[in-house]
C-alpha cells in the first residue's frame, strides 16, 4: 500500500521540485487539495491529518499555523521553511550531519530542512569543529552566489518577468546586509560554533544552483592546520557518502592549474553544476607557506538545498531507499 503525502503548498518553487522528484514513484500517493477548496481551512485540516506525511511548502507563519492544525499523533511533518529549523523537538534534516544521525531522522516525527545556504556552511564547517581543527570560538565568514529562485516567487518574477527597465537588470546583487539572515541560527546550532559567522550572500543572474566559500586563516587557529589536514577530516566523515562528496588532492590540483589567464579564474566550478541533482561536492583550495585555505561548496540551492533535501528525508522517514527518486551528478 502507497504512502499517503500530502504537500502543502505545492505550487510553490520548492514544492513544484518535489511533486516533480516524486511523480513517477509507485511506491507513495501524492495527494492535493480541492482547488474550490484552497482556502478552505476545514479542507486543509482534513487533508494535513489524513496523510502518513506532510511537507510544508510554505512561509514561516504557514508552516506554523499548518503543524497546529494536525492532531492527528501518526502524522509526520516535513518543514523546508525556517519556522523550526532550531526549535525544540524537531530534528534537523541534513542526514549526513554526524554518525547516526539519518537514525535519528528515520525515527523522528518532526523533521525540519536545512536551509541552501547553511548546507554548505554545515557540511564544511561541522566536521572540522568536530575534528578540533577549528575551534567553537573561532571568527569565521562565509559568502557566496545563489541563483535568484532561492528568493521565492516574488525573486524569480522581478528577473524573469519584470520589464525593463527594472532593478532585474542587476547582474549581481549582495543581500542580507543588516547581517540577520534567517540561516545563521542553524549555521551556529549545527555547527558548534559559539557565534555567528560573518554572513555576505548574494544572487546572481541565473536561475539555480550555488557556490558556498569560507576562507580560513590557517596561520591564526590553533594548532595551525595544513591543508591536507582538512580534506582528510571532510574526507573521513563522508567517506561512503553517496550525496555528498569530498574532491580528492587530484580533483583540486587539476582545478588550480585549469587556469584562464593570469588571474587564475577556474572554470569547473559552476554554480549551476550540479544541478537537478541531490548532489554537495566539497572542496579544500589553500596554501601551506601563506597559511591560507578556502573550504568551497557546490550545490543545487533547489536540489540539496530545498527539495532534494525534503525527499532523502522523506525515504529516511518512511524506511524507503535514501535514493528514491532522487539523482547523483
Amino acid at each position: 500500500m502507497a504512502h499517503k503525502i500530502f504537500i502543502d503548498g505545492e505550487a510553490g518553487t520548492t514544492g513544484l521540485q518535489i511533486r516533480q522528484r516524486l511523480a513517477d514513484r509507485r511506491d507513495l500517493e501524492v495527494v492535493s487539495i480541492d482547488p474550490a477548496r484552497r482556502k478552505d481551512a476545514d479542507a486543509r485540516a482534513e487533508l494535513l491529518n489524513s496523510v502518513d506525511v506532510a511537507i510544508l511548502c510554505l512561509p514561516d507563519e504557514g508552516a506554523r499555523e499548518a503543524v497546529a492544525m494536525i492532531v492527528n499523533p501518526d502524522v509526520r511533518v516535513i518543514d523546508p521553511s525556517t519556522a523550526h529549523r532550531t526549535a525544540a523537538g524537531w530534528t534537523f534534516g541534513f542526514p549526513e550531519l554526524s554518525p547516526g544521525h539519518r537514525v535519528t531522522i528515520a525515527a523522528s516525527k518532526r523533521v525540519t530542512n536545512p536551509g541552501c545556504w547553511s548546507t554548505g556552511f554545515i557540511a564544511l564547517v561541522a566536521p572540522l569543529v568536530r575534528a578540533g581543527l577549528i575551534p567553537a570560538e573561532a571568527a569565521l565568514s562565509v559568502h557566496g552566489v545563489s541563483g535568484y529562485s532561492g528568493g521565492g516567487k516574488g525573486l524569480i518574477a522581478e528577473f524573469e518577468d519584470a520589464p525593463a527597465p527594472a532593478p532585474s537588470a542587476d547582474a549581481f546583487r549582495p543581500y542580507g546586509l543588516t547581517l540577520a539572515h534567517k540561516h545563521l541560527p542553524e549555521m551556529v546550532a549545527y555547527t558548534g560554533l559559539s557565534h555567528p559567522p560573518i554572513f555576505s550572500p548574494a544572487v546572481g543572474r541565473y536561475a539555480q544552483g550555488m557556490i558556498v566559500e569560507v576562507p580560513l586563516a590557517l596561520w591564526a587557529l590553533p594548532g595551525q592546520p595544513k591543508v591536507s589536514d582538512l580534506t582528510a577530516a571532510l574526507s573521513e566523515a563522508y567517506a561512503g557518502e553517496v550525496f555528498v562528496t569530498v574532491a580528492t588532492d587530484l580533483e583540486v590540483a587539476g582545478l588550480s592549474q585549469a587556469r584562464a589567464g593570469a588571474a587564475g579564474y577556474v572554470r569547473a566550478l559552476d554554480p549551476e553544476a550540479l544541478n537537478g541533482a541531490n548532489s554537495l561536492k566539497l572542496y579544500v583550495f589553500g596554501d601551506d607557506a601563506k597559511g591560507q585555505a578556502r573550504l568551497v561548496a557546490v550545490l543545487d540551492n533547489l536540489g540539496k538545498g530545498a527539495s532534494g533535501a525534503a525527499v532523502q528525508n522523506l525515504n529516511l522517514m518512511l524506511g524507503l531507499d535514501e535514493g528514491a527518486g532522487l539523482t547523483v551528478a
